[in-house]
């Protein structure tokens, strides 16, 4: 399996900032590779400081698990199959904005984590990173 390039993750931030820009949120984005170490980082002017570390660890989150970041909110509430799971590793984030990046065959190649809006624009300038058009990528 293969880890993102600092290339690529590069140009994917600068897609996320660009769609942050069109939403008029500033925000915190990081990039992991796919063993959940720090590849590429970006805050925005004017970005929440206490959002830096909420970007770090939905990254860590997604790469980690594999998964969206609120799906893990979703099976980790009272009663779930993982309740209490963002207690593991050191602290995770269980809510939307986190997401795997994946290659052309589906491998978790790493993962973004957005913060700095609301949870819903969170999720949009992290589907902006991954959906980053492939052939605009270095």
């Amino acid at each position: 399996m293969t880890a993102i390039t600092h290339a690529e993750a590069l140009a994917r931030v600068e897609a996320g900032i660009a769609k942050a820009e069109e939403i008029g949120v500033a925000m915190n984005i990081a990039i992991v590779d796919n063993g959940g170490h720090l590849v590429q980082f970006s805050r925005q002017d004017n970005a929440w400081l206490g959002s830096i570390d909420i970007a770090l660890k939905k990254a860590k989150t997604s790469v980690l698990f594999r998964l969206p970041t609120s799906v893990i909110g979703q099976i980790s509430q009272p009663g779930g199959p993982v309740y209490g799971i963002e207690h593991s590793n050191a602290g995770l984030v269980t809510f939307g904005g986190g997401l795997p990046i994946t290659d052309e065959a589906g491998n978790v190649i790493g993962a973004v984590g957005v913060s700095g809006g609301d949870v819903n624009q969170d999720t949009i300038v992290a589907e902006a990173v991954v959906n980053a058009v492939a052939t605009a990528l270095v």
